[in-house]
């Protein structure tokens, strides 16, 4: 008879695969699987505290590449980086089910957990290329390139190659404001960040020590430009807020009027 666990681990991906790990290891069952800010209060099970071991974790995943396609691969770090309650159970849960039938099982919705995490990272996908998007960059005094974002689910890992891509040739820094870190680009190659973000001033005086004054006059203008080139008779607000959800206006300097 297997024993019944719960795993507390450090909400890492090589720390999710090191629980993984463990569940074969010693042949536990596995109830729940608590990042650091989970609620933990199960008394029915062991709770173990499990320490990463990028080894382990590195065998775990090598094992799973080599059954499953790239895509699925790639949707089981999308939908941990969802940070859904419950995600990290559902993709032990995958992981079983692929390691049983040793091979892709990525297209098979009639699984519940390959449909969830199928699901899942389709989500974050789309929450991704909306970032990309949507992100806006303004001039600091440091003549730093710098963007705050409030995502739903954590995609700064995904979308770190297309800004450092497409922004090679510039220093910038992109910071989530929920998750309290960032991406720094410093010319040459683009690091994890951290760092106190609070401002107890309010908007136009955070923007006046802040802000480069050449990018207070550039959104003016850009505003001005938005507003002059509006055909107000032509404006479809239904199909607009389809396209351009809402919830992201704050990032763009002609809809959010805290850059007024």
């Amino acid at each position: 008879m297997q024993a019944t666990a719960s795993l507390n681990y450090d909400g890492t991906f090589n720390g999710l695969l090191t629980c993984i790990f463990l569940s074969y290891e010693e042949k536990l069952e596995v109830i729940a699987i608590n990042p650091p800010d989970a609620n933990k209060g199960d008394f029915f099970s062991e709770i173990l505290e499990v320490i990463t071991d990028k080894s382990k974790a590195n065998r775990v995943l090598k094992a799973f590449k080599s059954y499953v396609s790239a895509r699925g691969a790639n949707s089981v770090y999308n939908a941990y980086l969802s940070e859904e309650p419950g995600i990290e159970l559902e993709i032990l849960k995958y992981f079983q089910y692929t390691f049983k039938h040793k091979n892709n099982v990525d297209g098979d919705f009639t699984n519940p957990h390959v449909l969830k995490i199928a699901q899942t990272a389709k989500k974050v996908r789309r929450e991704k290329h909306r970032m990309e998007a949507f992100v806006r960059f303004q001039l600091t005094k440091d003549n730093i390139y710098f963007a705050t974002i409030a995502p739903d689910f954590n995609v700064l890992p995904l979308i770190n190659k297309h800004f450092t891509s497409r922004y090679s040739d510039q220093h910038w820094i992109i910071y989530d404001t929920t998750r309290k870190f960032g991406l720094y680009y410093d010319l040459h190659k683009t690091e994890i960040i951290s760092f106190d973000f609070s401002i107890n001033t309010d908007k136009a005086e955070a923007n006046q020590y802040i802000f480069n004054d050449f990018e207070m006059d550039f959104q003016e203008l850009w505003k001005k430009y938005f507003e002059a080139t509006t055909i107000r008779s032509r404006i479809n607000t239904r199909l607009h807020h389809q396209h351009l959800p809402k919830r992201y206006w704050k990032y763009l300097i002609e809809k959010n009027p805290l850059h007024n």
